[in-house]
């Protein structure tokens, strides 16, 4: 597996704006078609899509050879799907509810080989280029590029944003809207406000902002208003535009 180009990690470090988008398998076409145009990455959901391996591995060959990166989002509390996923070729690793100290620790954990975490280490998967790199050499390859994301989802997310932002290991953070909606009592701050303080207390520290969007014109919002990485919501740029397809009827 080529490592000439910069990674998607060495890039969030650098400090780039990057666009992707995000799909459910199967979307094998649209890994290539994103890469052709020039999107930066993709995000694959294996938390609110299928999770097979064996597909999400042609994914993953697809994207690649189109020079895309992809981060694979997994369930909650799903350290063998990351481990699969990375070592299938996965650039980094988005997960949910990263709500306490506690998750970030154990997301962290389950993402990275030791010292950082305790990732099962092989190099006979497609990552190792089959068992043919030295062992020294990919671990400390992907100790170094392995990006790791986390979602906050709800009001104890926000309150605990300060400190799970300190978790050594972590990169960065996306505000999940509709469960931090869903979760959000009469007796919370309102959901916008608590958006904020979560972009307020990561452009205060080291970790990188992702949000997920649907037009063009949120996009440049996001990236004006300090986002790293902007994700458009596929299906929900899709429907929007399928709608305003039918109106040619009208």
């Amino acid at each position: 597996m080529a490592r000439d180009r910069l990674t998607l990690k060495g890039r969030v470090a650098a400090g780039e704006p990057l666009l992707g988008i995000l799909v459910r398998m199967p979307a094998e076409e649209m890994a290539e078609m994103a890469g052709v145009v020039g999107f930066d990455f993709m995000i694959i959901d294996c938390e609110h899509g299928p999770a097979d391996v064996s597909d999400l591995r042609r994914h993953l060959t697809a994207a690649d050879v189109n020079g895309l990166s992809v981060i694979v989002r997994v369930g909650s509390a799903e350290p063998a799907l990351a481990l699969r996923a990375l070592d299938q070729g996965a650039a980094g690793i988005l997960a949910p509810h990263v709500n306490t100290v506690d998750r970030a620790r154990a997301l962290v954990d389950a993402v990275h080989y030791p010292p950082l975490g305790h990732r099962g280490f092989a190099t006979y998967s497609r990552t190792g280029a089959f068992g043919t790199v030295d062992r020294l050499q990919h671990q400390r390859h992907y100790l170094a590029n392995t990006l790791v994301l986390g979602m906050i989802e709800s009001p104890l997310g926000v309150r605990n944003v300060g400190d799970i932002a300190s978790v050594a290991g972590l990169d960065g953070i996306m505000v999940g809207a509709a469960d931090l909606w869903a979760s959000t009592t009469e007796s919370d701050p309102d959901p916008d406000e608590s958006i904020a303080a979560v972009h307020a207390q990561l452009a205060a520290s080291r970790l990188a902002r992702m949000d997920v969007v649907g037009t063009p014109a949120q996009a440049r919002a996001s990236f004006d208003d300090g986002a790293q990485l902007v994700v458009y919501n596929l299906t929900q740029t899709l429907m929007t535009f399928l709608s305003e397809l039918t109106l040619a009827r009208r």
